[in-house]
């Protein structure tokens, strides 16, 4: 099955499993980080939409423990970069529809938190098709480890996401039933 088609088919299976915002535990999150040392860590999470995992709640919790949360914005270049925020801070609205961050303080995090369409058990990600996200991880790849959880549904699992040398594994995906590692 191509991309484009499986695409299609899970966005619209996690909007019917989506339909009340469901969210991951901060629980399950930091049980699968409480061996990293989150202070002075930035944390990478994104701004839900169109029925993705929603991650808010975990980030307002890592926020109230005083760790740097970012969000990703593109620019006229599609590229995407991290900038810091909080739940104080204005949101802009890009051309997609997706608040992102005003592009003041530039980080790279050290925990990236990424939305996927789909996934399979070989930790790959399907994503809206415009590489974004894999074209950021490899950038980031080359100024630091940086540790990948996707959020995911067990709905938006596949036995194989079609894949190329540009696609990016992850090092958790974390559903609402598990964790894959």
């Amino acid at each position: 099955m191509s991309k484009s088609i499986l695409r299609k088919k899970l966005i619209k299976k996690r909007k019917i499993k989506n339909k009340n915002s469901i969210s991951i535990s901060s629980k399950i999150f930091y049980n699968l980080i409480k061996n990293y040392d989150l202070n002075s860590k930035t944390i990478g999470g994104y701004y839900p939409v169109n029925y993705e995992v929603d991650d808010l709640d975990l980030l307002k919790d890592l926020s109230s423990k005083q760790i740097t949360i970012s969000l990703p914005a593109i620019s006229k270049n599609n590229t995407m970069d991290y900038y810091t925020w909080s739940f104080n801070n204005v949101l802009n609205i890009n051309k997609y529809g997706i608040p992102e961050p005003e592009k003041k303080r530039l980080v790279y995090p050290d925990i990236l938190i990424v939305p996927m369409v789909g996934f399979d058990e070989r930790l790959y990600r399907l994503g809206y098709g415009g590489g974004y996200y894999d074209r950021y991880i490899e950038k980031i790849s080359f100024k630091k480890k940086t540790l990948l959880i996707g959020l995911a549904h067990t709905c938006q699992k596949v036995s194989k996401i079609p894949n190329n040398k540009y696609d990016k594994k992850l090092d958790f995906i974390i559903t609402e039933k598990y964790i894959l590692r």
